[in-house]
């Protein structure tokens, strides 16, 4: 367990004001912002909260320092990037302290966060020298075709708060890699990971203006003038499904390359012949992963008769053997949610569901105290009109539905505008490519309850979102493809 004195070690440790052209600054016009410590509701600390006026100095900085980066060798980028995945792992049970703190979860899921975080440095850091382009001959003979390989420009970043440092390194680190400049603004609620990391970069030695750090509680108005202005050429966004339809809207006016990584509405499909431990234990991470606060979160479950009533049995048990409380005490296994909107909102949808028929096998009501907490919950008999069966849940509650066949459970899977991941248990391999194949999701985890990977393709379909972060694919969000074609005449 850590110590009040561990807390406020780590608390004043971390810059607290803007990070604009490799300085720190108070917001142009003296405003800050409160963080909150959602176990307990107690402010843990202020930091500056941007101006529209601040915003724009942050996208000049970044525009200034595009050049220098992309005329960077890669081999030198590639080195910045190892040396803070390196300063990550030296700093990560501060960092992951700090995310505690801030976010909520318990502190062994936050050193887990650094771990999976700091691989987007070290792949990207392997990317950025392997960065080609082409040389061919035209099918007539007469010319020679040269393609190459350049960065976007500068970007721009908006990050959420349930993974407030690996949101931001799977972003930061390719556009490193790839010669891009950028801007990013963390969420409100968890600005401090994001500000102790622009330091880590820092200190590995990235230029200064090469990132930009915004924190502002007013992001419509500070983030609108610098897509709109036209020097940012790309935006990447993960977050709610409406919030990142405005953004592309935005980014639309001087047309912006955008990555958007969207709402989930998973769906976690059990069949007759499934392995129903390996696939408890596959629900528990799906399901329980950051308190069920993930894009990437099991939202409704389809379990087949046969296995049902063993299947859900054994995931209630489970559930319900959890500890609640805050991400510091030794033991824990679910922190709060993330404020009281989020929790108030689990708890409707969880009422709802009740009071249509549902029927709770274990948890399904907030307790008492402060801090933002709701316990792990299963219920059955959801109504397939229900809104857990159609709205993204962010909290830890799984509800059940019995299916009969592996088509019905398919078809409810696909019954959403979502199609981020599906998550699927058969031991059948010609059942499970049939289902894969005809799952509408960006992702599937087929017989295992995690997906992400930095060395994966991460993203949805649908409206889920537009792009692929991560993987050999990722770098090219960053990179523009430039054709010369050369006379010949050999």
């Amino acid at each position: 367990m850590t110590t009040t004195a561990d807390e406020r070690r780590v608390l004043d440790g971390v810059p607290t004001g803007l990070f604009i052209g490799g300085e720190w600054r108070a917001a142009g016009n003296g405003a800050t912002a409160k963080v909150e410590d959602p176990s307990t509701g107690e402010v843990l600390t202020e930091v500056a909260d941007a101006s529209p006026a601040d915003g724009m100095d942050a996208l000049a900085a970044a525009h200034a320092a595009q050049p220098g980066i992309a005329a960077m060798p890669p081999r030198q980028r590639s080195e910045i990037l190892y040396r803070a995945y390196q300063l990550l792992h030296e700093r990560a049970d501060d960092l992951a302290l700090l995310m505690t703190l801030e976010m909520g979860k318990p502190l062994a899921e936050a050193k887990g966060e650094v771990v999976y975080a700091s691989e987007f440095l070290r792949w990207f850091a392997e990317e950025a020298v392997r960065i080609s382009g082409g040389y061919q001959v035209a099918p007539n003979g007469q010319t020679r075709f040269l393609t190459i390989r350049q960065p976007v420009g500068v970007c721009v970043f908006v990050t959420p708060w349930n993974f407030p440092l690996a949101m931001g390194t799977r972003k930061i680190a390719p556009a490193i890699a790839a010669g891009c400049a950028s801007i990013i603004k963390p969420a409100p609620q968890t600005p401090l990971t994001m500000l102790a990391f622009a330091q880590v970069l820092a200190d590995a030695g990235l230029p200064g203006g090469a990132l930009n750090v915004l924190n502002a509680t007013d992001a419509g108005a500070v983030m609108e003038p610098i897509i709109r202005d036209g020097r940012a050429r790309k935006i990447s966004f993960t977050g709610s499904t409406p919030v990142g339809k405005k953004l592309l809207e935005q980014a639309a006016d001087k047309v912006l390359r955008s990555s958007l990584e969207l709402g989930g509405n998973a769906s976690f499909i059990v069949l007759d012949d499934a392995d129903v431990d390996a696939a408890v234990e596959g629900a528990m991470v799906a399901k329980m992963r950051n308190m069920g606060e993930a894009c990437t979160a099991a939202n409704r479950f389809y379990v087949q008769r046969g296995v049902a009533e063993e299947f859900t049995a054994k995931l209630a048990a489970r559930m319900g053997a959890l500890k609640v409380g805050r991400g510091t005490e030794d033991g824990v296994n679910v922190g709060p949610l993330i404020d009281a909107k989020g929790r108030d909102k689990v708890t409707d949808l969880v009422a709802d569901a009740v009071a249509n028929g549902a029927s709770v096998a274990v948890g399904g009501t907030a307790q008492d105290g402060p801090g933002y907490f709701y316990p792990p919950t299963v219920l059955t008999d959801v109504p397939a009109d229900s809104r857990l069966n159609h709205e993204e849940i962010f909290g830890p509650v799984a509800p059940i539905t019995v299916v009969d066949t592996a088509d019905a459970a398919l078809a409810a899977a696909n019954a959403t505008e979502f199609g981020l991941v599906n998550y699927v248990y058969t031991r059948d391999i010609t059942e499970a490519l049939r289902i894969s194949e005809n799952l509408e999701s960006g992702m599937i985890g087929l017989n295992t309850g995690l997906v992400s990977n930095p060395a994966a393709p991460f993203g949805g379909v649908k409206e889920s979102g537009l792009g692929r972060e991560g993987g050999m694919v990722g770098i090219d969000e960053f990179l523009e493809t430039k054709y010369v074609a050369i006379g010949y005449s050999g």
